[in-house]
């Protein structure tokens, strides 16, 4: 059998220390090369020659259960309410059942021991609740013995609670594993929340649309005219509902206003405003006209609209959103891979030091080993509660929580992070530099001033000055410059588009401009150098050489060979450019830079528009890699903006590849990605990653924090079992529900 790749849906997984426990297991099958396990998107990859069959009768044994492919992925951890999930899986069901039986125990012997009730029935009902209660933890210990080789959380549990019958303390055995089996239910039932968050953005995702197909062999007309089947002549086009992916590329689908689109595509007929919120991030409506693209998941508005089918259904932006986003969940940021390298070693590591806090006291210092009269003041006892106290379940769901939420949260408000480890990456960076074509700016060009050689007004509102336009139009819409389109979009702004017939006899002149006729008289359309040497223009000479010292690309007009006025194009700054780095300014970036290839005084006009310090202009690929290196020597760790293509060099040597727009290329090159299509989204990313940073340090240190102090309790005769199971059950919960406020950070 060749050697492969197999993916696998597991179901059963309450913790981290679950999909370890797995990954050992299935790894030490002789034709297994290499197995991963995602805890959060509950996902096994397997590498190797072994059978299918086999994997998944390993993964029984260990104690999980694998999901049918085609079976609704839904699983017992989707979260519904806490009770209801409990009472969904028999283990669970075993654990109410151990609560209701340890009960009387609890209240009469633990929390009011002074009443003096006291029955054998009481013991009996205790034991048969750890019994109930820990029979599915006692086997998953087994297992991870016998199968991994291994010393798990599961058979610390189970020493504990037999060890607590061995003593005499009863109660207190059914209480340990009837507490710890909520608790990982309940470990369990929070991190599901956090699975259907990503979960959700599938949700979005139409699965059939309305596509423009001829009736084929239609019942109605066989016959007719010689018709004998395929698309019927009679019938024309006609809507038909199918499944997304029937489609191919080039249909016609219609979507209906408030309908979600089914795939990406451009529109072909209509015109609407939709919302791209599931993929942008945008709250705004976004105008869309003929030959305008839209995307899978977004919303239509009030228009009925036929789209063009551009990408197949796993091929669109949606698709490749939810599978980048499942991946990003297997790239562990370095705190992450700490935590758990550190779990490995500190399981062991606890039992060495039980042992010896059971047997060094009573053998060195003539400490009781076992009180008979008071069991919970011996120091057996005593060992067997720090085998409780140091569950590392808080420890080890402390750090996935936390990183699964933020990118969560980042993919549906369109800030992809590519792994956990780009958004520790992200949290620490001091630097950015930001491209300016495409990045800082539209990317492409726009009218910016004009006047005609007849005003002398300033006012904005110019009648000749609009009819300048309005005849540039005329010669641009039929010419192939590539400033063209910058001037039939401004005179379509202006509303001046059509005041003149298109231009006919239109003629490209290389290197002076573009000349045609527009009601039978020669206009020329051309650069400043061209009419320096062959058209007088005095009266705009000085105007139009401080515009080409902003960086202002002029073009000059003439009408039979008279001189009629000018148009200034540029690439004009975003909208959201200012604010983002305004903001990034607030947060504590050390140095804002802007790397380009245009030249000094263009660049210069740019930053000082958006308020970046800093310009390297002039600058090559090779050139702005550089950049970003000296940058990384002086602050260590820098990000880099860019719009993903020809700025991939400086992306993959920054710490940080930050691509902005959805494109194929940017959401391929970059490590985190802005769907929106502009800087907006960059202050939040970055707030983002320090939030969850922040989150991820308080933690751990509230985990390592209770632990010490439950120790010392332990130690010193002041702790007891049930009690060092509540505080790991508690703190369990605690910082998963601290990680998973990272979903709703603004």
């Amino acid at each position: 059998m060749t050697n492969q790749t197999q993916t696998f849906h597991i179901t059963g997984m309450d913790c981290a220390s679950c999909a370890k426990s797995l990954e050992t297991a299935v790894s030490k099958l002789p034709t297994v090369t290499h197995c991963t396990v995602n805890f959060t998107s509950e996902t096994m990859r397997v590498d190797g020659t072994a059978a299918a069959s086999d994997i998944v009768q390993r993964v029984r044994d260990i104690g999980y259960d694998v999901a049918e492919p085609q079976a609704n992925t839904t699983t017992p951890s989707d979260p519904t309410n806490f009770f209801a999930f409990m009472w969904q899986r028999a283990d669970t069901r075993l654990a109410l059942l151990g609560a209701v039986l340890v009960l009387p125990g609890l209240i009469f012997e633990e929390l009011l021991p002074g009443l003096g009730i006291s029955h054998p029935f009481l013991d009996a009902a205790a034991v048969v609740a750890m019994l109930v209660a820990g029979a599915p933890i006692a086997r998953s210990g087994w297992r991870s013995l016998t199968i991994n080789r291994d010393l798990n959380i599961n058979v610390l549990m189970t020493i504990a609670a037999v060890g607590a019958v061995a003593i005499g303390a009863y109660t207190e055995a059914g209480l340990v594993m009837v507490l710890f089996a909520i608790g990982e239910a309940l470990e369990g039932y929070t991190v599901g929340r956090a699975r259907a968050a990503i979960r959700g953005l599938t949700a979005v995702s139409p699965q059939t649309a309305t596509v423009l197909r001829p009736c084929l062999d239609c019942q109605s007309h066989l016959g007719q005219d010689n018709y004998t089947g395929g698309p019927c002549p009679f019938c024309g086009i006609e809507e038909h509902t199918v499944g997304v992916d029937d489609l191919v590329v080039g249909d016609l689908i219609v979507v209906k206003p408030g309908e979600r689109i089914p795939m990406d595509g451009r529109i072909a007929s209509g015109h609407t405003s939709v919302n791209q919120a599931p993929i942008t991030g945008e709250s705004r409506l976004v105008e869309k006209a003929v030959g305008d693209p839209v995307f899978a998941s977004s919303v239509n508005g009030e228009g009925a609209v036929e789209v063009e089918v551009t990408r197949l259904a796993a091929d669109n932006t949606i698709s490749r959103l939810i599978q980048m986003v499942a991946e990003a969940q297997e790239r562990q940021a370095p705190a992450q891979r700490f935590v758990d390298r550190f779990a490995r070693l500190y399981t062991p590591l606890v039992v060495v030091i039980a042992v010896l806090v059971a047997a060094v006291p009573p053998l060195l210092f003539g400490q009781p080993f076992w009180d008979a009269a008071n069991p919970t003041q011996g120091w057996l006892y005593r060992a067997l509660a720090l085998l409780v106290v140091a569950c590392p379940c808080a420890l080890v769901i402390s750090t996935p929580v936390a990183l699964i939420s933020a990118i969560s949260n980042g993919a549906r408000h369109g800030v992809l992070f590519k792994g956990g480890a780009f958004i520790e990456a992200l949290s620490q960076v001091k630097a950015i530099a930001f491209d300016k074509t495409g990045t800082l700016t539209h990317g492409q060009p726009s009218v910016v001033a004009f006047q005609s050689a007849t005003c002398h007004e300033t006012l904005r509102d110019c009648a000749v000055c609009d009819d300048l336009l309005a005849l540039a139009g005329a010669v641009e819409q039929r010419s192939e410059h590539p400033l063209a389109n910058a001037v039939v979009g401004a005179a379509q702004e202006r509303g001046v588009q059509g005041r003149y017939p298109a231009a006919t006899a239109v003629t490209a002149l290389t290197g002076r401009g573009v000349a045609g006729e527009v009601n039978g008289r020669r206009v020329f359309i051309g650069s400043h150098s061209y009419f320096d040497a062959h058209i007088p223009h005095a009266d705009h000479c000085a105007t139009i050489a401080q515009q080409a010292a902003q960086g202002y690309t002029t073009m000059l007009i003439s009408r039979d060979e008279a001189y009629a006025g000018y148009i200034a194009v540029a690439d004009t700054v975003r909208e959201s450019s200012k604010t983002a780095v305004s903001a990034l300014q607030q947060l504590g970036l050390e140095k804002l830079v802007m790397l380009t290839g245009d030249n000094a005084a263009t660049a210069q006009t740019i930053a000082s528009a958006v308020g970046i310090a800093e310009v390297r202009a002039n600058c090559l690929p090779e050139e702005k890699v550089t950049a970003v290196r000296d940058l990384r020597d002086q602050f260590g760790s820098v990000a880099m903006v860019g719009d993903g293509i020809n700025d991939t060099p400086a992306l993959a040597t920054a710490n940080v590849g930050i691509a902005i727009g959805n494109s194929a290329q940017a959401m391929e090159t970059a490590d985190v990605v802005l769907l929106g299509n502009d800087l907006s989204q960059l202050p939040f990313a970055v707030r983002l990653s320090r939030a969850t940073m922040h989150t991820i340090r308080n933690n751990i240190a509230f985990s390592i924090g209770i632990k010490l102090l439950f120790l010392l309790l332990v130690l010193i005769g002041w702790g007891s079992l049930w009690l060092a199971v509540f505080a790991d059950v508690g703190t369990s919960l605690l910082v998963t529900l601290n990680g998973m406020r990272l979903l709703r950070h603004r």
